[in-house]
């Protein structure tokens, strides 16, 4: 998953848009910014996980955004990586060049709770998806058991691993939200397994939202549900 593989797997997949989200950091994030050149577009963000051990996705329109996100994240997390049982947490450039590598606990949680991290998503300009809200393992219904009322997330991720029915329930019960499906990529192969289609002006979160809420012209071309 180096940044210039992620981003031929792309172009070869037709995608015109991705997001690239590690878990709890965006520090490869500007290589694949570079080695896409804008083609595909690509949204800098991060995959957080909660104090609550609850996954969120956060996007923004510029690594400024998400790298100042990152920083509090990093702040959260007081453990350090064990390279021989979960690899070496590599940071590379555009040429898939190894810059240095991560050495706090990527995998593990931030102390930000998910009203925090979806507030300073929000305040830093970026919006925020509920990853893979029908897993059992860091989705947010699997720990909680629902969505706090007032917590405003921008889309709710459903699974590839949904059934219809999981799907439709999902639907009928959270129908205020829109909702999404992504690769969830962590493996080259993986890329573009799940997509969803939007009518935009322009690859930009603003434009994302705004497709959310059917604003403007701009709409989801085909419901993931």
């Amino acid at each position: 998953m180096s940044p210039r593989r992620i981003v031929a797997e792309a172009r070869v997949r037709g995608l015109d848009l991705i997001a690239v989200t590690d878990h709890n950091s965006a520090e490869n994030a500007r290589a694949a910014l570079r080695a896409a050149e804008g083609t595909p577009a690509v949204l800098p963000g991060l995959e957080v996980c909660s104090s609550e051990e609850v996954h969120v996705l956060a996007l923004f329109d510029s690594l400024e955004a998400a790298l100042a996100l990152q920083e509090e994240v990093y702040r959260g997390i007081t453990a350090a990586n064990d390279p021989e049982r979960f690899g070496l947490q590599v940071i590379a450039n555009e040429n898939d060049e190894v810059e240095g590598f991560q050495h706090k606990l990527l995998i593990g949680a931030t102390d930000l709770s998910i009203e925090e991290i979806v507030g300073r998503v929000h305040a830093l300009g970026g919006l925020t998806i509920a990853s893979h809200i029908d897993r059992e393992g860091y989705g947010i219904l699997g720990h909680l058991g629902f969505i706090p009322p007032g917590l405003t997330f921008d889309a709710l991720e459903i699974s590839e691993a949904a059934t219809l029915e999981q799907v439709e329930h999902l639907a009928r019960e959270y129908q205020a939200y829109p909702f999404i499906r992504s690769s969830d990529a962590h493996a080259p192969d993986q890329i573009g397994r799940n997509t969803t289609c939007f009518l935009l002006e322009a690859a930009t979160c603003r434009e994302l939202t705004m497709a959310f809420r059917d604003e403007g012209g701009r709409r989801m071309a085909e419901a993931p549900v």
